[in-house]
């Protein structure tokens, strides 16, 4: 009984303030700021797949132009080492202009697989956005709250608190003093608040 009483008090004093908008709005919010994450993960993970499989494919390709690369080298150097009959000379041309041929179609497919790469990477404009946007939510919820702990507080505690407190995360905390920048500080203030 008493329970359900404070329960009521408390729904009657959020709906007074304005609060039970906020928390219906919160909870409409927060399942779209789940979905919202959710497809910032399968589209990293599409675009890790995509980078991984293309330079998989790319790697074996750029080994054979390097490994045909080293064999006409060796193979040029052993003709002018040692006199050779033009016949040896017509053959290593014919062996170079076979490895041109296939280190040209590789240097076009790895090309092809660069540039699946770079695309790949074009999730990162569109997740940026949907990150901006659940990132806002986050600091919109989390000042009304704070906003909620600091009007709830006893008398002698709110002159002490201040709206420095809903500027959300800092970055770099280091030599402010007027803000939270650790789990102990966020601790002392919920004791502080009586909470």
């Amino acid at each position: 009984m008493r329970v359900g009483h404070m329960t009521r008090l408390l729904h009657d004093s959020l709906r007074g303030l304005g609060f039970d908008n906020l928390l219906e709005r919160a909870a409409e919010d927060i399942p779209d700021a789940r979905d919202r994450l959710d497809y910032v993960a399968k589209m990293s993970e599409q675009a890790a797949q995509r980078v991984l499989n293309a330079t998989d494919i790319a790697i074996p390709l750029q080994a054979t132009i390097d490994d045909g690369a080293k064999k006409i080298s060796i193979a040029l150097r052993g003709l002018l080492d040692q006199s050779s009959s033009v016949e040896q000379y017509k053959e290593l041309a014919a062996q170079t202009m076979e490895f041109l041929k296939q280190a040209n179609a590789n240097s076009v497919e790895t090309k092809a697989h660069l540039m699946d790469i770079m695309m790949a990477q074009d999730f990162q404009d569109l997740t940026g956005q949907v990150i901006k946007k659940v990132t806002e939510l986050v600091q919109n919820v989390e000042q009304q709250l704070v906003q909620l702990l600091i009007e709830y507080s006893p008398d002698e505690i709110k002159h002490e608190t201040s709206d420095s407190l809903l500027n959300g995360p800092q970055i770099k905390p280091e030599g402010k003093v007027d803000i939270v920048s650790s789990q102990g500080q966020v601790d002392d203030l919920l004791d502080s608040l009586g909470f």
